[in-house]
């Protein structure tokens, strides 16, 4: 038997201002958008058509998932976004805004950097070492 995890599921408070933040400025390919009914959607994003780890965006629709957005890892880095380019990423997404929360640093695990979604949640900018 071979399982592995596919999706997670990130809360959003609107689709198409997400739509347009995670593909505008981080980059990403939507893979999937599909009428759900009563204005649901089945929204999956990924940093490319190729990537195993998907995400799907839910809207925010109760007073508890408004409570959860950008607090769906509490105070820690949610998600982790690889690179193999660190420098260009870095700067490429500087210019397009992206809140950073610290300058680059240089862990025994690789380059790395934290930043904000537009949401608010913690992801970590990474290259890994070889």
């Amino acid at each position: 038997m071979h399982t592995q995890i596919s999706t997670i599921t990130l809360l959003v408070a609107d689709y198409d201002a997400a739509i347009e933040y995670y593909t505008g400025i981080l980059g990403f390919a939507v893979l999937e958008d599909i009428p759900a009914g009563e204005a649901k959607r089945w929204v999956v994003i990924a940093p490319t058509r190729a990537s195993s780890l998907r995400l799907l965006l839910v809207q925010a629709t109760s007073d508890s998932d408004h409570a959860a957005l950008g607090k769906q890892a509490g105070d820690h880095v949610f998600l982790i976004l690889n690179t193999s380019d660190f420098a260009q990423d870095y700067a490429a997404m500087q210019a397009s805004g992206v809140c950073f929360l610290e300058k680059p640093r240089h862990e025994p695990y690789g380059t790395v950097a934290i930043f904000k979604d537009l949401y608010g949640n913690k992801w970590d900018l990474l290259q890994p070492k070889e």
